[in-house]
């Protein structure tokens, strides 16, 4: 099997390529994301696929025989994209917006095999719907700063858990990586999830 190489610093889709038992060595892609002029016109899908695509291509063209992974989390709010607060007012912000809302997250990934460029690049949406909350629901959370540098000012995997009411498809999608959608697309490329578990 090809070396595997994460093209990703977030600490999120490190864990999860391990919880399924992929052996890779990370690389932080230097994509910048232009959210302006390449993607205008595109769908929210279509614009995670175009970021996982870049941040991969960024890594692809420097490691030569491997396979690279690389993805990019959305979250939406009725065609209005979320981004990360980086400050608790922007937090609070956000927060107050979402509540009690049906969000969708959207994670966009792209697989390489730089021995001849073979690609893939898929999108997963996950519907997930937070509760009504309280003013003193949200400045506690914020409090925290768990919401801050998190897309849509939540992390699923942590207290963020608190504020979903439910969701409608991958749990693991929300987090950073569809792994179920990761490890089918990865058999494209001969690698099988399950069988490298033995």
């Amino acid at each position: 099997m090809k070396p595997i190489i994460l093209a990703s610093a977030s600490p999120r889709r490190k864990e999860l390529l391990e919880k399924i038992g992929l052996k890779f060595t990370i690389i932080s892609s230097d994509y910048v994301e232009d959210m302006k002029s390449n993607t205008e016109n595109l769908t929210p899908e279509e614009m995670a696929k175009f970021i996982s695509n870049g941040k991969a291509h960024d890594v692809a063209v420097k490691a030569a025989n491997k396979i690279v992974i690389a993805a990019d989390t959305l979250v939406v709010l009725n065609e209005e994209l979320l981004g990360k607060p980086y400050t608790k007012d922007a937090a609070k912000i956000m927060l107050q917006k979402i509540s009690g809302q049906k969000i969708h997250v959207i994670t966009g990934f792209t697989i390489i095999d730089t021995s001849d460029m073979k690609k893939i690049s898929e999108a997963v949406i996950t519907r997930v719907f937070i509760k009504n909350l309280s003013q003193e629901e949200i400045q506690f959370y914020v409090n925290t700063e768990e919401p801050l540098d998190k897309a849509g000012a939540f992390a699923i995997q942590g207290l963020g858990a608190l504020i979903v009411h439910k969701i409608e498809g991958d749990f693991f999608n929300v987090v950073g990586m569809p792994l179920f959608k990761l490890a089918e697309s990865l058999k494209i490329f001969n690698i099988d999830v399950f069988s490298i578990q033995h």
